[in-house]
C-alpha cells in the first residue's frame, strides 16, 4: 500500500475556496483505478493548516494519478497557500491493527477472550 500525506498552510482569505476544490477532487477521486481511499483533515487548533490523506494500492496506480488532470488541479491550489505543498509518500510494507495495540498492551482481544471463556 502507498500512502500520500500532503501538508496545506491555506491563506485565510482562501479557506474557503481550497476547501471547495479539495471537495471536488475528492469526489471523483474514488472512482479511480486503485484508490483505497482518502481524507481530508483540518487541525482543530488552526483552521488553515489542512492535510490530504490518499491511500493507494500500488506505486503504478500512484503514478497514473501523480500523472492525472485532478492531481495537476491539486498542484494548482499552491496560488491559495501560503507555502508550497508539502507532500509525503510513504511505501508501506505491513499494516497492523488493534491486534497490535493489544499485544503492545499485554492484553489479548475481548472478542477472543469471550470466546475462550465461553
Amino acid at each position: 500500500m502507498i500512502v500520500v500525506r500532503i501538508n496545506m498552510l491555506v491563506l485565510p482569505e482562501k479557506q474557503k475556496e481550497l476547501e471547495q476544490t479539495l471537495l471536488s477532487l475528492m469526489a471523483s477521486m474514488h472512482r479511480e483505478a486503485g484508490c483505497l481511499g482518502y481524507a481530508l483533515l483540518c487541525d482543530v487548533n488552526d483552521a488553515s493548516r489542512l492535510c490530504m490523506i490518499e491511500e493507494w494500492e500500488s506505486r503504478k496506480q500512484l503514478d497514473q494519478h501523480l500523472q492525472s488532470d485532478m492531481f495537476g488541479v491539486l498542484l494548482g491550489t499552491k496560488s491559495l497557500l501560503r507555502r508550497s505543498h508539502g507532500i509525503h509518500i510513504y511505501t508501506v510494507q505491513k499494516a497492523e491493527g488493534m491486534d497490535a495495540v493489544l499485544a503492545s498492551r499485554g492484553k489479548r482481544d475481548e472478542g477472543a477472550r469471550k470466546e475462550v471463556s465461553s
